[in-house]
């Protein structure tokens, strides 16, 4: 039978283009505190509507409402409120001195702290995290050392990884935090690899892994997510839905068609979706999960809505693609003022002091890159000796690199 109708392609196109007024109209928020919190034991297929649904704890006025109310006591919640204000001016002042010609390349977080602070709270801090490169907030939690970070960034002498890594990819064995890979993707395989091992030996210690939502069209996403399906493997699956994969909106990776949480589905796996800049929300969403890993119930997988309010990187112009005024626009807020409402609304916390904070974090900051700095930065000051292109590669080194170690004088 001939078919009478031309066919056509659909092309997902983002709502907003430069010089459109942005309108989030559509976006099905749900109240604060309406989406339900189920049992860690419960059945995936009982608990597939929380895929669809979005777990808010912080309403509108700043007040904890709901059953996923984790209830973190006052001293938990200004740690983090530092924290993510500390990543922030950190960022600030990374993306300054990549402007400025003292390093080649950086990468902002900017309005997605929540996601690595709070995720990271929820964690045991021996567990095994697997990181894009939006979570630098994990080493600071973990207290991994900030003039480390700007070394590595800078590159120069007193870099930990002595070269051998771009700026921001960061790694820290001590720290749990497996080495940043610039192919998207990989580290969902390799943190399902690792809790599988954790579990088959025996260990106490589970994984959390990052990527965005542009890498679930990876393969590695659905090579992960079978194996943590089928062995039930200790592991947190988190896609941090920031909306934009440089400049491809999250409609090319799907989802128009569906919310990434619900990619777990087809795999018998849990999936929630979280309002990722809410702190709350983030934390005892990945409270929930870290618990079911440690009940040997198996993986989830959590979307983290929240958006991108800076570039891609220092190379991406989002101007090109997206309005301005989009980032102002985004209806779920900015994680650290959302903190701070809650915070001033409990009565432990007030305007000045959060004023205070902000000039420490931005003084502690500026003192340490100074003091980076002084080691070298991009194209001045001493780099790594030569000498560890040698090291760190094998247990012991083969006869042929220590005679070219020898003729180079090192």
């Amino acid at each position: 039978m001939k078919n009478e109708q031309r066919l056509s392609l659909h092309i997902p196109e983002p709502a907003h283009r430069p010089g459109d007024k942005p309108d989030f109209s559509d976006l099905q928020i749900p109240e604060a505190g309406s989406v339900r919190r189920p049992d860690i034991g419960a059945r995936p297929r009982e608990i597939s509507d929380l895929a669809y649904a979005l777990i808010r704890v912080l309403d509108n006025d700043g007040n904890a409402v709901g059953q996923w109310n984790p209830k973190l006591a006052p001293d938990t919640l200004k740690r983090g409120l530092r924290l993510m204000m500390l990543v922030r001016a950190y960022d600030d002042r990374m993306y300054r001195a990549q402007r400025q010609g003292k390093t080649s390349f950086y990468m902002k977080c900017t309005g997605e702290e929540a996601v690595a602070i709070a995720q990271g709270s929820a964690l045991d801090e021996n567990d095994m995290c697997f990181p894009s490169y939006r979570q630098q907030g994990l080493l600071l939690l973990r207290g991994y050392p900030l003039f480390d970070m700007m070394c590595q960034v800078y590159s120069n002498e007193k870099d930990p990884l002595k070269g051998r890594q771009l700026p921001i990819m960061y790694s820290s064995k001590e720290k749990g935090f497996f080495s940043i890979s610039g192919n998207l993707g990989t580290q969902f395989s390799q943190a399902v690899g690792w809790a599988m091992a954790s579990a088959y030996k025996g260990d106490t210690r589970i994984a959390s892994t990052w990527i965005g939502e542009g890498s679930t069209a990876e393969g590695d996403f659905h090579h992960a997510l079978t194996f943590a399906s089928v062995y039930r493997a200790p592991v947190i699956l988190n896609v941090v839905n920031n909306q934009w994969a440089i400049s491809s909106f999250q409609g090319i990776a799907g989802g128009e068609q569906s919310t990434f949480a619900s990619r777990a589905i087809g795999y018998g796996l849990p999936g929630l979706r979280v309002d990722g800049n809410d702190f709350l929300a983030v934390y005892a969403a990945t409270q929930w999960a870290a618990e079911r890993a440690r009940a040997n119930l198996g993986a989830t997988l959590i979307e983290l809505y929240t958006y991108r309010m800076e570039g891609h990187s220092t190379s991406d112009d989002p101007s090109r693609y997206r309005p301005s005024e989009e980032p102002i626009e985004w209806p779920l807020g900015d994680p650290i003022k959302r903190l701070k409402t809650h915070l001033i609304g409990l009565g432990v916390w007030t305007e000045k002091e959060h004023e205070e904070l902000h000039k420490d974090v931005v003084e502690e900051v500026r003192a340490v890159n100074k003091e980076a700095e002084a080691h070298g930065t991009l194209g001045q000051g001493q780099l790594p000796s030569a000498k560890t292109m040698f090291e760190d590669v094998f247990r012991e080194m083969p006869w042929n690199l220590r005679r070219q170690r020898q003729e180079m004088g090192v």
